[in-house]
C-alpha cells in the first residue's frame, strides 16, 4: 500500500486507529455509565487519538537509547499504551472505578480501575501493528 517508510504516515495511521478505538469508547460509555459526564466520552475519544500519535512517533526508536536493547514494535507499542493508561488511572481513578463497576458489577474481580492498564496495552498493540505495517519503523521513516 505504502512504498516508503514514513513518520508522517505512522503518525496518521496511529491517530486514525486510536480515533477508531476512542470512537468505540465514545459510543459504549453511555450504556456503561448512563449518568457519566459528556466530558468523559470526549476524553476517551481524544485520549486514544493522542495515544495513537504517540505510538506513531515512537516508531522511530527501535533500540533503547540508554540500555542499548532492541525495542520491537510488539514490545514498544503495548508498553506505551499500558504506561499511558496506567498514568491516566491515577488522575481519573474514581471515574474509572465507576465505569468498571458498571461494566462488570460490584464485587467482580475486574472492578479495579487498574485493568485500564491492560486495555491500554491491547490498544497499543493494535495501534502499533497498524502503524508499523503501513508506515514502517526505524530511522528509515525520517528523511535526512
Amino acid at each position: 500500500m505504502f512504498e516508503k517508510p514514513s513518520l508522517i504516515t505512522r503518525i496518521a495511521i496511529g491517530k486514525t486507529v486510536g480515533f477508531i478505538i476512542g470512537l468505540a469508547g465514545f459510543f459504549m460509555l453511555p450504556s456503561l455509565v448512563p449518568d457519566g459526564a459528556p466530558l468523559l466520552r470526549w476524553g476517551f475519544l481524544l485520549w486514544y487519538t493522542t495515544l495513537g500519535a504517540i505510538i506513531g512517533i515512537f516508531g522511530v526508536f527501535t533500540w533503547h537509547p540508554i540500555l542499548k536493547l532492541p525495542m520491537p514494535w510488539w514490545f514498544r507499542a503495548p508498553f506505551m499504551g499500558a504506561w499511558m493508561n496506567f498514568v491516566l488511572t491515577f488522575f481519573a481513578y474514581d471515574t474509572l472505578a465507576q465505569v468498571f463497576t458498571a461494566a462488570f458489577g460490584a464485587g467482580s474481580l475486574f472492578t479495579s480501575p487498574f485493568w485500564f492498564t491492560l486495555q491500554g496495552a491491547i490498544a497499543g498493540l493494535i495501534i502499533g501493528f497498524a502503524a508499523t505495517r503501513f508506515g514502517g519503523e526505524g530511522r528509515d521513516t525520517v528523511p535526512v
